[in-house]
């Protein structure tokens, strides 16, 4: 990422979702087939399908869950980060509590704290009847670019 993808102080830009959406989220997220549908630094939301996910017997891939977790807990973390900063990724972990077999899936990012050179995110996962599939925690490093 560089500097120029980034609005002056995208923390403050009244439009966050805007934001992420003319940034992209990265090759990987796209082929997954994430959609954010909520963005700012309390809370993002994105959705993916389980269909072209799954693992070999039908079930959502855990890997896929962890990507749908990445992909909110960076942005978030780039947005507190804003310009001038870069937020990358040096832990991640995730349990998977509920097997998804089919429609979409949903992650809602939280803030667990939001730092000056770290931010630790949870992402819950859930299927479409509200029940969690997958708890992801992410902790960003902040640096300057």
């Amino acid at each position: 990422m560089s500097a120029e993808n980034l609005p002056a102080n995208p923390a403050e830009n009244t439009d966050a979702l805007d934001w992420a959406r003319r940034r992209g989220m990265g090759a990987l997220a796209e082929k997954m087939g994430i959609e954010f549908t909520e963005f700012s630094i309390e809370r993002s939301v994105a959705t993916m399908p389980v269909e072209g996910n799954t693992q070999p017997v039908g079930l959502l891939h855990g890997g896929a869950y962890v990507v749908l977790g990445e992909s909110l807990g960076s942005m978030a973390a780039n947005l507190h980060a804003g310009a001038g900063r870069l937020a990358v990724g040096v832990d991640i972990n995730a349990t998977h509590t509920r097997s998804a077999t089919s429609g979409i899936v949903t992650g809602v990012c939280t803030p667990v704290h939001l730092g000056r050179s770290l931010t630790v995110h949870e992402i819950a996962v859930t299927d479409e009847q509200g029940r969690r599939c997958s708890t992801i925690r992410i902790t960003n490093l902040i640096r300057d670019l």
